[in-house]
């Protein structure tokens, strides 16, 4: 069993949040607070995310996964499925809808930490423009999608879902394109999964993450 560090304090209204390299062994950097826009922006530019509401805890894991951008490998079976053009692909369409089909169950997974109040205070970042979604469609069928946070340079991928073959690695291979052609520099995904392993997701010390993200948050990019 592991001790949390001394400076692992309880948050209250006032807007701040420890040095994330501070941060337990498993990353809980903070317990409590709320999910205020100013403060969910605040976590993201620190290198913090919430994972929990009852109670609410801000993590920061050492080592972090990250897609290197100009890295990132379609294997060649799915390259051949997206030339294809399966699905319509849309941008910034249905954001919620896509956190909603992301909080559902779904086979190797009973329950989500979406919940709704990650709903809630994701589409209010999304209605301020700092919340993002990629759709897939098959028709007026919405069947994939990804969401995730910006600021500058950095887009942090938050959760995907699909309800047909492959659309949510579509959506992600879209986010990837997307991102580079607007010159964005990190794109961090929290921790690596079989899944993201496939598409070259890496670890790096939380120390080097930290130093790209706030070079990446300074950066002049728009995801719209």
């Amino acid at each position: 069993m592991t001790s949390h560090p001394p400076t692992l304090l309880p948050l209250d209204h006032e807007l701040r949040f420890p040095d994330p390299a501070t941060a337990s062994r498993e990353g809980l950097v903070a317990v409590g607070g709320d999910f205020s826009v100013p403060r969910l922006l605040l976590a993201y530019r620190n290198g913090i995310f919430p994972w929990t509401v009852q109670p609410i805890t801000w993590w920061s894991p050492d080592p972090r996964a990250v897609f290197e951008l100009d890295q990132f490998h379609i294997p060649h079976r799915l390259a051949k499925f997206i030339r294809q053009r399966p699905f319509e692909i849309t941008y910034d369409r249905a954001f919620r809808h896509v956190m909603q089909a992301c909080a559902q169950p779904a086979p190797g997974r009973e329950q989500s930490w979406v919940s709704p109040e990650f709903i809630t205070a994701y589409t209010q970042l999304h209605e301020l423009g700092h919340a993002h979604s990629v759709e897939c469609w098959r028709g007026s069928e919405l069947v994939g999608g990804i969401y995730g946070v910006s600021v500058g340079g950095f887009f942090a991928g938050e959760s995907m879902f699909h309800r047909a073959d492959n659309a949510s690695k579509v959506a992600l291979c879209h986010l990837v394109e997307y991102l580079r052609a607007r010159g964005f520099a990190l794109l961090d995904i929290q921790m690596v999964t079989p899944a993201t392993r496939g598409f070259g997701a890496v670890e790096i010390p939380r120390a080097e993450y930290l130093q790209r993200l706030q070079a990446g948050v300074k950066m002049e990019c728009s995801f719209a």
